[in-house]
């Protein structure tokens, strides 16, 4: 028997969200190490992480018939790069959970 399977997820406040990781990615301090001289084919790099809450809830959808709705909150690791001549960008992030 073939069961569907929906699973959603939502987070409270996104444009708070969104407004946290583009202060990490717009960053005005730079120690200096993307201006350092680096051997011939390497390219040096300086980069930026934070740690920020997110929370919401989580919707697992069964065959269209039940739903379990489930809060959550957890961290999430932001980490942002950027090299000598190119705004800091967003590289990766990850559940700390």
């Amino acid at each position: 028997m073939k069961q569907l399977l929906h699973i959603t997820a939502s987070v409270n406040q996104p444009g708070l969200l969104k407004d946290m990781i583009e202060k990490l990615a717009s960053r005005r301090y730079e120690i200096g190490y993307s201006n350092e001289r680096m051997p011939e084919g390497w390219q040096a790099i300086e980069t930026a992480s934070a740690e920020i809450y997110v929370n919401g809830a989580v919707e697992f959808m069964f065959n269209e018939k039940e739903t379990i709705r489930m809060p959550f909150i957890t961290s999430f690791l932001f980490s942002c790069a950027h090299t000598k001549n190119d705004p800091y960008k967003l590289n990766w992030s990850i559940s700390l959970s």
